[in-house]
């Protein structure tokens, strides 16, 4: 009898073991402990492994810039089509700790100022960066552009340009193309405008200094507001743009992302590059480093024009002046600069802007803004921001040094910003998902237990029913 109920209770507890392991792995029970506890231990705050990251990124940032140097500027005169060739990359290495870190309302919201550095990186790039790059005279062009209805400096302008033999294109150092260089023109309208800066530069006091105070929420009342902008310069939108759909601050800075990810949402940044708020949407399932991620891209219709996504009606500016997709006039937020920003190679902007200069080729993998995210963690495990910078060239009757030149927009550089996780976080990564591997199990591993013991009953059910298959056998024989 003893045995008999030894049995059966196996058998019971096989059962129970396999039905309750059934039902916790069809409620996601472990998977919702998992990740209720890493919604609440990723929080700006101090002393966490996430507020380190946050303040100063582990992993090597670098920056890339590719030239496009123009070949044909006297046929461009002639109103030919552009022909540039792309030099490139000279790499410079990109500090970027948060400082001023003070904390509000209660650890809420935390201020801080982004302070970026670089450093040339000579043995990650083509040639130094006294190598000399021709393109378009940028501070001519935006003085002309400026001026161009105002008679007396308009004719003050070009007499200068005269009489120091500049035109439409120049030649300068990558140094001084980037970081800045005192220019004639801009020093001789400086002694009678001095709003306007005698020192031109495309990046011009971007190193070693910082875009403003940013105010981050902590996530500590809600994690997906890990990390997201409250106000970026005491504001919390732009005015720059026509519609308050566009001028919206939404999302982090960038760098970085909430917890507990998933494929259909959509991951909203604020870039003060950009001059606006994007956002990207899931790709692909991808892997880095040994760690699962996935890779978050900014689809077509980001820069579409606003016949495609009406909501992007509002950075036609002015109103209703909308160059096509794949570009966008940042003139409001760049000192008047005729600049127009991009996707290197005009990559998903109209086929338009491709034909209209010679030497562009659009390549997805080589040209596409992308960020892989690990989907528990919201770390960063691989990025790339990449941008052009175009200048808005057209014939202005007013300065001769425009010559014939046909409407273009005119590519001088694109960037590379790119970073991959450091292999010290991968190994504190990997400590984290190997705890969540082993509770997502459990449900796997009851399961395997109770069949297990399913096995063991049904063996001992048999072996309990010989010896009375035996008895009867015998008992028939003797018959």
């Amino acid at each position: 009898m003893i045995k008999s109920c030894f049995i059966y209770a196996c058998g019971l507890f096989s059962f129970l073991i396999l039905i309750g392991g059934i039902a916790l792995s069809l409620s996601n029970v472990f998977s919702k402990l998992v990740e209720s506890a890493v919604e609440k231990e990723i929080v700006l705050k101090n002393g966490t492994d996430a507020f380190d990251a946050w303040e100063d990124p582990p992993a090597p940032i670098y920056m890339q810039f590719y030239f496009f140097n123009l070949t044909n500027p006297l046929e461009v005169l002639d109103g030919d089509r552009p022909a540039v060739v792309e030099i490139g990359p000279y790499t410079y290495r990109e500090y970027r700790p948060m400082e001023e870190v003070i904390f509000h309302d209660n650890g809420t919201k935390v201020a801080a100022v982004n302070t970026k550095t670089y450093i040339f990186q000579p043995d990650m790039s083509r040639g130094p960066e006294s190598e000399l790059i021709r393109t378009v005279n940028v501070p001519a062009v935006t003085l002309m552009e400026r001026f161009k209805d105002e008679p007396f400096f308009a004719k003050l302008i070009s007499l200068i340009m005269k009489g120091t033999d500049e035109g439409l294109f120049t030649t300068h150092t990558v140094g001084e193309l980037l970081w800045g260089y005192e220019d004639a023109l801009l020093k001789d309208i400086h002694a009678v405008k001095p709003d306007v800066d005698p020192v031109f530069g495309l990046f011009y006091k971007s190193n070693a200094s910082n875009d403003g105070e940013y105010v981050f929420h902590t996530g500590q009342e809600d994690y997906k507001d890990f990390a997201r902008v409250d106000t970026w310069n005491n504001q919390r939108s732009l005015n720059w743009w026509t519609s308050d759909e566009c001028n919206m601050i939404n999302g982090t800075n960038g760098a970085s992302f909430h917890s507990v990810l998933t494929k259909n949402e959509m991951l909203y940044m604020f870039s003060s590059d950009l001059c606006r708020s994007i956002y990207a949407v899931f790709e692909k399932d991808v892997v880095v480093k040994g760690i699962p991620g996935y890779r978050f891209t900014p689809p077509s219709q980001v820069f579409a024009n606003s016949s495609v996504n009406p909501s992007n009606a509002g950075f036609c500016v002015p109103a209703d002046n909308c160059l096509g997709s794949g570009v966008l006039n940042v003139k409001p937020c760049k000192q008047s600069a005729p600049i127009i920003m991009s996707s290197p190679h005009f990559y998903q902007g109209d086929e338009k802007f491709v034909r209209a200069v010679f030497g562009m080729r659009p390549h997805k993998e080589y040209h596409q803004t992308f960020i892989d995210l690990n989907p528990l963690t919201g770390v960063v495990l691989r990025a790339a921001k990449r941008l052009q910078v175009n200048v808005y060239v057209e014939k202005m009757d007013t300065f001769s040094q425009t010559g014939n030149v046909t409407t273009v927009i005119l590519p001088v550089l694109y960037l590379n910003e790119s970073v991959v996780i450091d292999d010290s976080s991968v190994a504190k990564l990997n400590a984290v998902l190997m705890e969540q591997n082993v509770l997502v199990n459990v449900p796997f591993i009851l399961m395997g237990i109770g069949i297990i013991l399913g096995g063991v009953f049904m063996l001992l059910v048999c072996r309990h029913k010989m010896p009375e298959v035996r008895q009867f056998l015998t008992f028939g024989i003797s018959l």
